[in-house]
């Protein structure tokens, strides 16, 4: 019975982990048909990301299949970590370091919008939340991801936003915190519309990331359940025609 509950527990525990905060999500609405998209946010990536996070179930090789990119233009614009072609995205910075600056090493991306609740939708908004917190070791904070020890190495594009929080009384009388939204008091070198752009390239591309094989998988979906629909129609008319004299 021990056994049972520690396993129950085991199971439990992610679902816990990734629950639902409360906190609005806005929609990624990205197209991982759209390979244009996903080979931008490669770009993004191993320019903002790749220094501190890995991909380590991801390989340059089978990325330029899936996106429709050359072994040149892999090699020559997204590779800067000394990688070979069939090599996996390897982060540049050494996991001691990272230790060492952020108190612990920055997570693998490789599944970030599978393990996440709300998935792309959660990485899209989580992106986008940075605000300017004096309190906190690198001076920003995340209105999804309180108390984050990421910086926001996307500050130069975005420019620098404060949170804005209005303060309201429940039914019981106890007071707490509302989200109004953010006010941006320094602006970046793209305009807002623009940075949300960049945002959704970089979520469709760990999208795809999450699982190379997803649009192949989706498509022979549908084909198996065609299948399996004109073989229940063949089935019932051949049980029909089996049964037909039985009393």
């Amino acid at each position: 019975m021990k056994k049972l509950i520690s396993v129950l527990l085991l199971l439990v525990a992610p679902v816990a982990a990734f629950a639902n905060t409360g906190v609005h999500l806005d929609s990624a609405d990205i197209d991982l048909n759209n390979k244009a998209a996903a080979q931008r946010g490669a770009k993004y990536y191993v320019n903002y990301c790749q220094g501190c996070h890995a991909l380590s179930y991801q390989r340059y090789e089978r990325m330029a299949a899936d996106l429709g990119l050359s072994k040149e233009e892999v090699m020559d614009n997204l590779v800067f970590t000394g990688a070979k072609f069939g090599q996996t995205m390897k982060n540049a910075m050494p996991k001691a370091d990272a230790e060492k600056w952020f108190g612990t090493a920055p997570p693998d991306l490789s599944l970030i919008v599978r393990a996440k609740k709300g998935g792309a939708d959660w990485l899209y908004t989580y992106l986008r939340s940075f605000y300017l917190d004096p309190s906190r070791p690198f001076g920003v904070n995340n209105h999804v991801f309180k108390d984050v020890g990421m910086p926001d190495v996307l500050w130069e594009l975005h420019g620098m936003q404060i949170a804005k929080y209005r303060t309201e009384k429940d039914d019981s009388g106890h007071e707490h915190e509302v989200f109004e939204g953010f006010e941006r008091v320094k602006p970046g070198t793209m305009s807002p519309e623009e940075f949300d752009a960049m945002v959704r390239d970089l979520v469709s591309f760990l999208a795809y990331v999450s699982e190379p094989a997803q649009l192949k998988r989706k498509s022979m979906g549908i084909w198996v359940i065609g299948f399996l629909l004109i073989f229940s129609i063949l089935a019932y008319f051949m049980k029909k025609e089996y049964w037909k004299d039985v009393h």
